[in-house]
């Protein structure tokens, strides 16, 4: 994950800073989330939301969020299951990802993701966390996600997941 100039910053999400009216990125739920759930979720320690603004400004060109998840190793097929214990894999879980109509097309999308695995790996300091899970809106998200390298669970081509260990070799490169 090599670092290039942005005209974007990527900073935990304030209601009071942030302005989210105006964000839109096609997909109503994502939209509604942002304007009425994240917040709260944040407030609750459900998630923690990220969103990234050009400097000098306050309106969201885009977002995403992180919390803690697991999965059974069982969900995973024989050959990725071998090395894992039989109890819950810890995990993050990139909650939502969304752009701006307005960005989209930019890069913003692969921006907000490279930041949200830096996070992960900073997260894998004080506590362990095997992957990172998605579980993709629909086909066309899946396919970005695959992408970067994520791995579709065998029984739901909707939920991916990255091992860590590739996040650190993404970073390394």
């Amino acid at each position: 994950m090599t670092v290039m100039p942005s005209p974007w910053q990527v900073l935990a999400f304030d209601s009071k800073v942030h302005d989210r009216t105006a964000f839109s990125c096609g997909a109503a739920e994502l939209d509604r989330y942002l304007r009425e759930h994240a917040s709260q979720d944040i407030k609750r320690d459900v998630a923690r939301v990220f969103v990234a603004v050009r400097p000098e400004a306050t309106a969201i060109c885009g977002y995403y969020s992180l919390s803690a998840t697991s999965f059974q190793r069982d969900e995973l097929s024989a050959d990725q299951a071998r090395k894992l214990p039989r109890y819950p894999v810890p995990s993050v879980l990139l909650g939502r990802l969304a752009v701006d109509r307005d960005a989209q097309g930019a890069g913003l999308g692969e921006f907000l993701l490279m930041d949200a695995m830096y996070r992960t790996l900073l997260a894998t300091q004080v506590m362990a966390v095997h992957a990172m899970v998605v579980d993709a809106k629909n086909a066309s998200a899946a396919k970005f996600y695959r992408k970067y390298g994520f791995i579709a669970f065998p029984n739901n081509t909707q939920r991916l997941f990255l091992p860590v260990a590739t996040i650190r070799q993404l970073q390394e490169s």
